[in-house]
């Protein structure tokens, strides 16, 4: 698949405080092009969330898709690098830590009462304490994140280099058809190895990891506005209706429900 060289998108920050009873950063960003953004980490937890096109998080030990009405949540100094599809827009919120507030990264439907409070929280003007409303809206985004329930979009990276090797290809081209005997001979280790550690390092077995993997990238390419029956042949599915039914077993919904017009 052809991707195009995304632009760096510079993150417009709307509204800051900084009171000592909840130190919280919020911004609003806003993009028709791709942006991508190199490793990094924040001192504050970091929620972002798709309202239109797809978010890509990569992390040390993680593969993770934001699809349009989702957000992921990436505690404070969580190392992470990202990109967009060139139809993204979204929002993010940085909060301080929390006792209340995951402790991993997780991904999850956003509800109307979160967005609408961090675009509330994204209006105010720029200060250096929060009201008593500023507190409850802020009170409620924190009781939000931590209740929504999380989704599937999470894909474990393998840790040992020949496995990541294998990984990271199908990352690229997930329609790739070589069996796991092939990949384990383009790795450089034994089958019987290849998929006893794939286990033990993602939690997954080889074939489900790369089915994983295809539905992942096929939220991307639902997101860009590529039809579902070519999604369904770049990714090596045998039919359409092999590729739907996968899809509707995985996420729980249809492919459609990811198509731009339906977000």
């Amino acid at each position: 698949m052809c991707r195009t060289e995304a632009k760096p998108l510079p993150l417009i920050e709307t509204a800051r405080a900084n009171a000592d009873g909840g130190a919280v950063v919020y911004a609003v960003t806003s993009s028709g092009q791709a942006r991508t953004t190199p490793e990094h980490s924040h001192a504050r937890g970091q929620m972002l969330a798709a309202m239109s096109g797809v978010l890509v998080i990569a992390t040390e030990q993680q593969h993770l898709v934001v699809p349009s009405g989702y957000a992921i949540w990436l505690p404070p100094f969580h190392r992470h690098a990202l990109r967009t599809s060139h139809l993204f827009n979204g929002w993010s919120a940085y909060l301080s830590d929390s006792a209340a507030l995951p402790v991993e990264t997780q991904v999850f439907p956003v509800s109307g009462l979160l967005r609408e409070s961090v675009l509330r929280a994204a209006s105010w003007s720029v200060s250096d304490h929060l009201s008593p409303a500023q507190e409850r809206i802020l009170a409620v985004i924190v009781d939000e994140t931590a209740g929504l329930p999380q989704r599937d979009f999470v894909l474990a990276m393998p840790t040992d280099r020949r496995l990541l090797k294998v990984a990271s290809a199908l990352l690229e081209t997930p329609g790739d058809p070589r069996s796991m005997q092939e990949w384990a001979t383009w790795a450089g280790i034994a089958p019987r190895s290849m998929t006893r550690h794939f286990l033990d390092e993602t939690g997954m077995s080889f074939s489900d990891w790369r089915q994983r993997a295809r539905l992942m990238l096929a939220l991307e390419l639902l997101a860009a506005g590529t039809a579902v029956t070519a999604i369904a042949l770049e990714l090596g599915y045998d039919s359409l209706s092999a590729f739907i039914a996968m899809f509707k077993r995985h996420f729980g919904v249809p492919p459609s429900q990811f198509s731009p017009e339906n977000t």
